[in-house]
Formats: structure tokens, sequence, C-alpha cells
């Protein structure tokens, strides 16, 4: 097994072909499993992929509009253990970001007492003071939350982002297990594994809970169309749900009511979880020229007609600058310190932090504080000279555009390559709910894998894959005899979607 010099998720520190010992099994069955027959696998789930239609777009390359995310047969575990200390942590960030927008739109207690410089927020594009005051039903902004994590250590997880506009991905989450049910079946028969095609009616019951109205609340799910890039998710998520995808033409607001167009009539609408971005979202308030949007939206919302899910102004949260900032925000709102810790940050704001980051270019990843999708980032150790002059100068050109972190050794996970089973580095991104009953993380989540031997860039758009998240029951001895029928069930309740 080829040494990264980062922790191994599977082989541990040593590189041992044994395995951690809670992971003895797998171990067992990567080394004794051909690698032929992993390859056959690999092949049956990407073309399974292929046929259901499970691809993104790559904006800006015509001849490959069109992929599926390249997916890996060799999954990631986590024992009982490691997903209790992260659904403690996420649970507390994702209640302190609701906390701090709940707060933002209204007293802002956090601005006066010094807390997160008010420049930083009032001056941010992201958030919206025409919505001060706009309060959501249950306080609720960022019903979907995905946190992005990375891992160093045996019990060393990090946050490396939040996104709480609209984080993508869950789809690849449940194909990507639906996949290892079918083709590796042998696992969840060893291994006692929770399972996660419970989501979609963990989301269902969010939208319906944070309704203005409490009688049979109606909730479509609003796409931009099928152009999008994410517009297999949005397909799929409605599908999954039993709610109507819809797109801005079967949307009309009359009266500050928003309504859906069916053949048997107008249908009122209450809930609406929209996959569209808030500058599109409603021509009368945002981009006048957006056709995206329903012209009214935002009267509706404002008149607490209907709930939007997650709540414009929720933007101001993913941004990056206000994330250095995350600790201090959850201890403010929650009283203690971050069950998660941040990755540390560099705000190129700041003139000391500037020249620091300017002194180290070749030593740190360097990020637009409102960049995603592995865009308009420089990776200092594994950049060209030219990419690290022009950051150079684009940093001095406008330095509050961007933060800074040190390069950290990820942890890798076993993946299959060309030549075999080797070590390569991968984030984790899970996905909280909240809802008026509070906050729920289903048992998994997207694992992000960086395919390019020694690259940390594990986003799609840049060449990355994912794999599926095993996360394992607390008390995998008393539920042993129940393993067989339960990966069966697993297998018929993903088969009917």
């Amino acid at each position: 097994m080829p040494r990264t010099g980062a922790f191994d998720e599977i082989w541990g520190n040593s590189g041992s072909r044994d395995g951690r010992p809670e992971f003895t099994h797998l171990a067992e069955w990567i080394r004794d499993t051909d690698t032929a027959e992993f390859d056959r696998r690999q092949a049956a789930a990407e073309a399974a992929f292929r046929q259901l239609g499970i691809t993104f777009a790559v904006y800006g390359q015509e001849e490959a509009a069109e992929r599926i995310i390249p997916f890996d047969i060799v999954p990631r575990v986590f024992t009982a253990p490691e997903w209790a200390q992260l659904s403690a942590g996420l649970t507390q960030r994702v209640e302190a970001i609701n906390a701090f927008l709940d707060d933002l739109y209204g007293p802002q207690r956090i601005l006066k007492d010094g807390i997160v410089p008010a420049e930083l927020v009032l001056a941010n594009p992201q958030f919206r003071p025409l919505l001060m005051g706009a309060r959501p039903p249950h306080g609720i902004y960022a019903h979907i939350c995905g946190i992005d994590l990375v891992r160093t250590g045996p019990t060393d997880f990090f946050v490396l982002e939040d996104n709480a506009r609209t984080p993508s991905g869950v789809s690849y989450m449940l194909e990507n297990r639906e996949a290892m049910l079918r083709l590796c079946p042998e696992l969840f028969q060893v291994y006692d594994v929770l399972p996660v095609d419970t989501y979609p009616d963990q989301l269902r019951e969010t939208l319906q809970s944070v309704s203005p109205r409490s009688d049979m609340p109606v909730c479509v799910l609003l796409t931009p169309g099928h152009y999008n890039s994410a517009f297999y998710e949005h397909s799929f998520l409605a599908d999954s749900m039993g709610i109507e995808l819809v797109e801005a033409a079967d949307l009309e607001v009359d009266d500050d009511v928003v309504w859906m167009r069916t053949i048997d009539g107008r249908v009122r609408v209450d809930v609406i979880y929209r996959r569209i971005d808030d500058d599109y979202l409603d021509p009368l308030f945002f981009r006048p020229d957006s056709m995206l949007g329903v012209p009214g939206l935002l009267a509706a919302y404002l008149a607490g007609n209907v709930t939007l899910v997650n709540a414009p102004g929720t933007g101001i949260a993913d941004d990056k600058a206000i994330y250095s900032y995350m600790p201090d925000i959850v201890r403010y709102y929650s009283g203690g310190d971050a069950k998660l810790p941040n990755v540390e940050t560099y705000r190129c704001r700041e003139a000391q932090a500037l020249q620091y980051t300017l002194d180290h270019l070749d030593q740190l990843v360097v990020k637009l504080v409102d960049g995603s999708g592995g865009y308009g980032m420089l990776v200092g150790p594994t950049a060209s000279r030219a990419e690290i002059e022009a950051f150079r100068a684009a940093l001095i050109a406008e330095p509050h555009r961007y933060i800074a972190q040190p390069t950290l050794a990820l942890s890798t996970v076993p993946t299959l390559v060309k030549d075999g089973i080797a070590p390569r580095h991968v984030d984790f991104r899970p996905f909280c709910l909240t809802g008026a009953d509070g906050v729920s993380i289903v048992p998994g989540g997207l694992t992000r894998v960086a395919l390019k031997e020694g690259s940390l860039v594990v986003n799609s758009s840049q060449g990355g894959g994912t794999k599926d998240s095993l996360i394992l029951a607390p008390d995998r001895a008393s539920a042993a005899p129940d393993r067989r029928q339960r990966t069966s069930d697993q297998r018929q309740t993903m088969g009917r979607r």
C-alpha cells in the first residue's frame, strides 16, 4: 500500500495491510478481492449511473458538458463513536448558523457586541437588508445545510466550509448506497450499517414542519430547469419525496399568495424548496432579467404566506470570511467552544494576514470568500510559478476577496485507480436538516475523493469522484441476527424509488 504521509482511515498511520483493528474485515475484503472484480463492479455502477442520467454539467467545457461523477467502489467507513462525535458537532454548528442568521436579520446583537465586524456583514452582497425583520416560521433560515469536513487523524476533524444556500450532492449519497447494496452485499452482512434511504422522508417532514399553514401543507421543489448542472438531483428529490417539481412558469403570485398551475386548476403552495440562487428568485426584487424566478415571490414571502427553503439571505453564512469567525459565533450563541473546530484561516482583508499570505503563497491554499466548486482557488504546493504570481497580483488588488489556509494533510481512503488500490485524499459532506422539531442528521453523507495522485481538490468539476459513506450502528453485535434481512430490505426499499 503506497504511503502518502497522511492518516489513512482504513490502514491507519502505519499503512499496515491488516488495517485498523475495527476494519479488519474491510481490509481483508480489499486485499482479497481481485482488481479485475473491483473493475467489473465499478463499471457496473457507472453504467447504471449513465442509464439513470446521474450527470452534472461542466460549465465552459462544451465537449464534455454532461458527465457522471466517477464512483469508487471502495467505501469509506465511520465507527459509531466517530459518528457520535461528528453528529454532536454538526448539531451545535447548524444551530449556531440559524441563531446567527436570525440575529442578523433581527436585532443584530452579535454586531453590536463586536463579535463579528459589522462592515463584514452589512457590506456583503450576500446580506439582504430588505429581509430585515422578515422572520421565517420558527426562526429557521438554513433548513438544509451541507457542512464540509476534513480529517487529519484518528479523532481530528475540522470544518472546511459551510454550505447554507442550496447545498447539493445528497442524490449521490443515496445512489451510491444503492449501488453498494447491489454490487457489494457481502459488506452489509459483515457490518451493521445505518440506512440513508430515510433522507427523502426526513426532508419532506422538515419542509412540512415549517409551513405557514398547518393544514395539509403543499410543498414543491423549484428548479431552474433541465439545463442546470444539478437537475438530476432536483428531479430525484422531488420524486423521492412525492412532491411536484416545478419551474417558474408553473407558479404565479396573486394577492401575495403563491399558486401552482395544474390541469385541475390552481393549487396554493405553502413551502418552496428552491434550488435557485437569491439573485434569480424574483425579478421584481433582485435581477430584473431573471427568467428563472417568480414575479412577486418575495412579496409573498415577506407577507408570511410561503416558506422558502433555504430562506433568502442565508448566503451570508456561506461566506468564507464569515466562516473564519464561526468559532466565536458558536461560542456566542451556544455558550461553549465549538465541538468541530475550523481550519486555521487568515483573513487577507487584515494587513498582517495579507502579508503572511503573500510571503507563504507556495505553502497555502487561497480561496475567494464567495467561491465554490473548486474555482478561484490556489493550492500553493502544487501550483505553478505563473499561477502563484497571478494570485499574488489578485491578492494585492483586492485582498478583502480572499482568505488563506494551511495545506492540511487530508486523510486518505483506499481507492481503485488504474494500477490497483491506492490511497487518495477525501473530504466529507454530511447533510443536516432543521425543522420545527430541531436538527436531524442522516447517518451518512457525500464523501468526495481526489482521484489524481497527491491532489487535495475533491470537487467533481475539478476531476474528483465520490464514495459511499458507511456509518456503523452503535451495537453491531446485538443487531447481527437481522443484518442479512435488513440488507435485503434496504435493497427493496431503494429499488422502489
